[in-house]
C-alpha cells in the first residue's frame, strides 16, 4: 500500500495525453467518474448531491452498456461508479462492471455498501481495480446520525466489508478494498474509532478527506475547524501497518477550501457525469442552474457523439478561458482539484512533468 496515491494525481504516467491537451488537441478523458442513477439509500449530512439537481432520465441497460462501449472506443482508460448517486440502486450495476472490464476499461465502485449484494461480490471483485466503502463513522449510533439511516445499515455494511475482504484474501485478488471518511469538524470523535475499525476489518486503506461545499456554502463546512483536528489525524495515521494504510488528504484539508488557479483545465482528462445521464465538465456544474455548461445526455445522444460534438469542446474551452474563474464561480475542492493545480502550473508557469519509473496503483484513476 506504499505505492498508492490517495492525496495527489497521476498525470505523470499519462504524459502523452497531457501534452496533447496542452497543444490544444481534442483528447479523450483518462478517467470518467459517473453514477448509474441519482437515487440513494442514505441521507448523509454532508451529501453534495443535494446541490446537484438536474432532470433525470432513465438509465436503461442499453444506455449504460452503450456508454461503456463508446468510452472504450474513444480511448477512456478507467470508469469509476461514484458521482452523484448510489449505483447499487441500479439493477444494471453488476453487468456494467463486468462489461466495462470486458471492454478493456479499468473499473471501480464507490458505495455506501448497504444494497451491495454479497452473493455478487465473487463476480465483481476480480473485475474491479478498487472497491471503496464510503463510511464516516466507526460507531453505530454516530453512523446512523451522519449517514441518515437506521442502525441495521451499519451492521449490514460491516458484514459486507468483511465478506469482500475474505473473498479477496481467499482468491488472492488484486482489487483494493478501502474505506473513505468524509470529514467535517463535527465528526472528529469518529476519526479514531474508524481508523481502529478499518484495521480490524483488514481493509487495505482508510482515506480521510475534506468535505466539499458549493460557492454559497450551503452545506456549511467550517474549513477553519480542520486545523484543530491535525493531532487526531496524525494519531489515526499511526494505526497504519504494513498491510493497512490510514492517510488524511492533507493538501485539501489544509487548503481552507481555496484554489490557487483561476481557470479549469482538468475536465477533458477527468470528466464527471451525473446519474441522470447528464454529461457536464464536473459535478459542481450538474445543477440545472448551470445549464450553460451542460453538454448533453447519454439517454438522448450516444456518449461518443457528445464527445465529438462542437458543444462538448465549446464548454471545455469556456471553463478554460478567462470568462470563467473557478476561484469564485465554483464550489470548493472539486474532484479535478489536484489535476487542475498541475495543469495550471504546466500551462501558466512553464512547469515540467517527469514520469517516475514505477507506476502507482490505480494508475488510470488519475
Amino acid at each position: 500500500m506504499q505505492n498508492i496515491i490517495l492525496d495527489g494525481h497521476k498525470l505523470a504516467w499519462h504524459k502523452d495525453r497531457v501534452d496533447a491537451l496542452l497543444r490544444g488537441e481534442r483528447v479523450a478523458p483518462i478517467t470518467i467518474d459517473c453514477a448509474l442513477t441519482r437515487k440513494c439509500s442514505y441521507n448523509c449530512i454532508y451529501c453534495y448531491s443535494q446541490l446537484q439537481d438536474n432532470p433525470e432520465k432513465p438509465m436503461t441497460r442499453e444506455v449504460i452498456l452503450g456508454f461503456l462501449q463508446d468510452a472504450a472506443e474513444i480511448g477512456v482508460k478507467a470508469i469509476s461508479f461514484v458521482s452523484d448517486g448510489e449505483s447499487t440502486c441500479s439493477p444494471y450495476l453488476y453487468e456494467a462492471i463486468l462489461q466495462g472490464k470486458a471492454n478493456g476499461l479499468d473499473m471501480a465502485l464507490g458505495t455506501n455498501g448497504y444494497l451491495l449484494k454479497e452473493d455478487r461480490l465473487g463476480d465483481i471483485l476480480p473485475a474491479l481495480t478498487y472497491l471503496r466503502f464510503n463510511i464516516s463513522a466507526g460507531e453505530p449510533l454516530r453512523y446512523t446520525h451522519i449517514h441518515g439511516c437506521s442502525e441495521k445499515c451499519f451492521h449490514k455494511v460491516i458484514k459486507t466489508i468483511r465478506k469482500a475482504v475474505r473473498i479477496k484474501q481467499a482468491n488472492n485478488l488484486n482489487v483494493t478494498i478501502g474505506l473513505q471518511m468524509v470529514l467535517m469538524p463535527d465528526f472528529s470523535d469518529q476519526i479514531i474509532p474508524l481508523a481502529r475499525l478499518g484495521r480490524d476489518l483488514q481493509v487495505d486503506y482508510l482515506v480521510i478527506k475534506h468535505c466539499s461545499d458549493d460557492e454559497e456554502g450551503r452545506i456549511g463546512v467550517d474549513y477553519t475547524g480542520y486545523a484543530a483536528l491535525e493531532p487526531l489525524l496524525h494519531k489515526a495515521e499511526a494505526f497504519s501497518t504494513e498491510s493497512y494504510l490510514v492517510q488524511a488528504k492533507w493538501s485539501k484539508i489544509r487548503s481552507c477550501g481555496k484554489r490557487s488557479y483561476a481557470q479549469c483545465y482538468g475536465p477533458p482528462l477527468i470528466l464527471q457525469m451525473s446519474g441522470s445521464g447528464l454529461v457536464a465538465p464536473c459535478g459542481m456544474l450538474f445543477n440545472e442552474r448551470y445549464k450553460k455548461y451542460h453538454i448533453g445526455n447519454i439517454v438522448d445522444t450516444p456518449f461518443k457523439e457528445l464527445w465529438q460534438s462542437k458543444r462538448y469542446w465549446d464548454v471545455m474551452n469556456l471553463i478554460a478561458s478567462e470568462a470563467f474563474n473557478a476561484q469564485h464561480m465554483c464550489g470548493s475542492l472539486c474532484l479535478q482539484h489536484k489535476v487542475n493545480e498541475c495543469l495550471w502550473d504546466l500551462r501558466c508557469k512553464g512547469g515540467h512533468i517527469e514520469t517516475p519509473e514505477i507506476p502507482p496503483m490505480h494508475v488510470n484513476f488519475i
